[in-house]
């Protein structure tokens, strides 16, 4: 049974879900998932799970991430990106110096309102879905944190690259929208690509034509993490697996566990006691 995380460079034009599908498919995996979903026109790093790797998600759910993105100011879409219906115009001049005015004022923690397009949740519906219908769509904020926000550089007028440094469930659409009227404009997300997911990189990830021609690596779940291992003995691992916490004369903190039949999962250890956090079999 295929069991695994393959890092996938993912094309524009196609969902994640259709990305972990296809990877799947190539695998003969039994099941597959991913580890934080990319816009339709987003672009880079998605991290695929494969089997029992697929439990990884949601200790993987609120890892930092690193994007990439393109903001275009004086034009707005219904969604805040180039696949939506342009809602609003303004011809003002946005110059670097402007944008570099506003930057520090979007590092560190706030609240922020998710776009309407989005899959948030209401009433178990996904936003999308009730924008697209046309239905009133009202979400709540949340709080996320920029770490870094950097301008890479002025493409063309109006339109600027950043290097982007937040908290998982940052929207960057989002941060475009706050941005344009912090500079008394309007403005669209032209471009994304993440670069990187918590310690993964974007730099170790190969094309869908790749994996379909086998010229991949399938990581092992327990090389995303850098932590300090322990192995157990048969009759330690026996009781781990039965849900039995045992005593072990160990630090406080977190572990990588293995037993006498490879990973188990993510262990903490808190006054001597062994509690699993993650289990992966």
């Amino acid at each position: 049974m295929v069991n695994g995380i393959v890092l996938v460079d993912k094309p524009k034009g196609i969902s994640s879900n259709t990305v972990a599908n296809i990877v799947k498919k190539a695998l003969k995996a039994d099941k597959a998932g991913h580890l934080g979903t990319l816009d339709v026109l987003g672009h880079g790093l998605l991290p695929v799970t494969l089997g029992k790797s697929t439990k990884l998600f949601d200790y993987f759910l609120n890892k930092d991430k690193v994007y990439e993105a393109s903001f275009r100011f004086g034009v707005e879409t219904d969604t805040f990106d180039l696949e939506g219906e342009v809602v609003k115009t303004d011809n003002k001049a946005i110059t670097e110096k402007d944008v570099l005015r506003i930057i520090p004022s979007f590092i560190g923690k706030f609240d922020q309102l998710p776009p309407a397009y989005s899959a948030k949740k209401i009433n178990g519906r996904k936003a999308y879905d009730l924008a697209r219908a046309g239905q009133e769509v009202v979400l709540k904020t949340k709080q996320i944190e920029i770490y870094g926000l950097n301008l890479l550089k002025q493409i063309a007028d109006n339109e600027f690259l950043f290097r982007i440094h937040c908290s998982s469930g940052t929207y960057i659409r989002s941060l475009c929208r706050d941005m344009a009227a912090s500079l008394s404009t309007c403005g669209v997300m032209s471009d994304i690509i993440r670069t990187r997911c918590g310690n993964l990189s974007l730099e170790d990830a190969v094309s869908l034509e790749d994996i379909k021609s086998g010229k991949y690596t399938l990581l092992q779940p327990e090389s995303m993490f850098k932590l300090p291992e322990i192995f157990l003995s048969n009759e330690e691992s026996l009781k781990v697996l039965n849900g039995v916490q045992i005593k072990l004369l160990h630090d406080d903190g977190d572990y990588k566990i293995f037993g006498t039949t490879g990973f188990i999962g993510i262990g903490n250890i808190k006054s001597n006691i062994l509690s699993m956090k993650l289990r992966l079999i």
